[in-house]
């Protein structure tokens, strides 16, 4: 059975590669857009619940406009789901030149109104939001999202060399299920965000994660900076010997604890062993 989360069909629509493998009352291309908000809840159903969030200038692909509701898929993941319309910016398809060309590289900053830091700001922008440059001077560059510090802000094509190392910026960022910025965010959200940003494609959701990311160890493999371990629903990033950096619900937060104290915590409250040690390539 397909994946509900990657499988861009609702019933009403779905999307036009899917002719034939899913029922539909019509199928689409669909349009190419962007995310306007700082970030945006994407919810599994219209008013449902939170699944995960698209930061802005995140490109989307909307099947569907229905009573206030977008339904879309994000191009980043394949992750699907639904969003409030006015979250959704105008059709991309027949303005390439509209793409992001830049993304922020700190854990956040601010698009000002003016090329100053004492005007108003217009945004709020987290680690990973994408804008598109097009102008600079000493300080900001100009965006169409509003003036950038420009020591905040990276090309698209300059990738991190180390995840572990990008992950380390949201140290202290609060712990939201679902949540993929530095106001809020989950394990899986932490691993994804730090692998986009070296370039490396990453589904949304630890299961999934589980799934794709790296090589597989064997059990007794000493763990090193870099690699991944999870559990029924979790995921972590090993950041040195004895040492973890994972968004948990334990601390409420992005925060480092102890390897091997925190695999016995993990399973006395329930939540099981370590069901995979994976290695990935970059690292």
């Amino acid at each position: 059975m397909s994946d509900r989360r990657l499988t861009p069909a609702n019933g009403r629509v779905a999307a036009a590669h899917l002719r034939g493998l899913v029922e539909a009352e019509h199928f689409s291309e669909g349009r190419r857009a962007t995310i306007r908000p700082s970030v945006a809840n994407l919810l599994e159903s219209q008013g449902g619940r939170r699944e995960r969030q698209l930061l802005h200038g995140a490109e989307v692909v909307e099947y569907e406009d229905v009573d206030g509701w977008s339904f879309v898929q994000s191009l980043a993941d394949g992750y699907v789901g639904y969003l409030r319309s006015d979250m959704v910016n105008d059709d991309l398809a027949d303005e390439p030149a509209m793409a992001a060309t830049h993304r922020v590289v700190t854990r956040a900053t601010h698009a000002y109104r003016q090329p100053d830091i004492k005007s108003r700001e217009a945004l709020w922008l987290s680690l990973g939001a994408r804008v598109e440059v097009t102008g600079r001077d000493e300080t900001f560059l100009h965006t169409t999202s509003g003036y950038v510090p420009a020591r905040h802000l990276a090309p698209l094509e300059e990738t991190a060399t180390d995840p572990v190392a990008v992950a380390e910026r949201l140290l202290g960022t609060p712990y939201l299920w679902g949540g993929n910025s530095s106001q809020g965010i989950d394990c899986s959200g932490l691993v994804q965000g730090a692998l986009l940003l070296c370039g490396c494609d990453c589904p949304a959701d630890s299961d999934l994660q589980q799934a794709a990311l790296g090589d597989t160890l064997p059990p007794d493999t000493e763990p090193r900076r870099g690699d991944l371990l999870f559990w029924k629903g979790h995921v972590a990033w090993v950041a040195g010997p004895d040492l973890l950096l994972h968004a948990n619900a334990h601390h409420m937060a992005v925060a480092f604890e102890p390897l091997v104290a925190a695999v016995a915590r993990i399973e006395a409250n329930g939540d099981g062993p370590v069901t995979r040690h994976a290695r990935l390539p970059l690292t």
